[in-house]
């Protein structure tokens, strides 16, 4: 008797567990990212193990600008999920932010752990978009003193066209638009939404007639034509 009244309050117990990590998915999604952290936490209390309830603390924390403590729940994941690419993705991703938010000399001393983090990830997994993309725009935005280079970004981006044609047009518009190739860039980001059609494509071509070319005839006529 005193077994099944354990086991009965067991059950209870896993099905609030559970109840609360389901509540605080259902914030999370709401963008209500103070309410789902409580619960996280309490997801965690209960079992320290709640390798998805450390995620998600990652990602509010990344949504909150709380690069510090990203970077700490990320940590942990790629120590335990060493061959996880999305983890060591995050990780970068978290730490990239931070070395944008302090002094030059800070960030230069951060800049190798966040390309390996990206590297790492992409390699462990062969057609991870995120991964490459990080890649482009850090080997872009880098000054070549510090490792930056067209050519290693043009590598990622024709990775990302082998993965997806319309991230690899858009990645190499991209890049063609960092350098102010903007007739190139057109060409690149035209291709990308003829294929995608998606509120992406759209926005980075939108933004390339209004803002670079200067053209606001051709940017409301492509805003018609994808709001038709």
């Amino acid at each position: 008797m005193k077994f099944l009244s354990f086991l009965i309050l067991f059950i209870s117990f896993n099905s609030f567990a559970e109840s609360n990590f389901e509540k605080a998915e259902k914030l999370f999604q709401q963008e209500k990212w103070d309410q789902a952290k409580v619960l996280f936490e309490d997801c965690i209390k209960q079992n320290p193990k709640d390798y998805k309830s450390i995620e998600y603390l990652g990602d509010i924390a990344g949504h909150q600008k709380r690069w510090e403590d990203a970077i700490g729940y990320y940590k942990t994941l790629k120590i335990q999920f060493p061959k996880t690419a999305n983890y060591w993705y995050k990780f970068g991703g978290a730490l990239g932010l931070k070395a944008k938010s302090v002094s030059k000399f800070k960030a230069l001393g951060m800049i190798d752990e966040v390309e390996n983090a990206f590297l790492t990830a992409a390699k462990l997994d062969v057609k991870h978009v995120e991964s490459r993309w990080a890649l482009v725009m850090l080997y872009i935005e880098l000054p070549g003193i510090v490792g930056g280079s067209e050519k290693k970004a043009n590598k990622y981006a024709d990775e990302l066209m082998q993965i997806s044609k319309v991230d690899g047009y858009l990645s190499k518009g991209y890049i063609d638009e960092y350098f102010e190739r903007y007739t190139q860039a057109e060409k690149n980001y035209l291709k990308a939404h003829e294929i995608g059609n998606s509120k992406t494509t759209f926005k980075k071509l939108y933004n390339l007639y209004l803002n670079k070319l200067k053209n606001k005839a051709k940017a409301n006529q492509l805003k018609e034509q994808f709001e038709k």
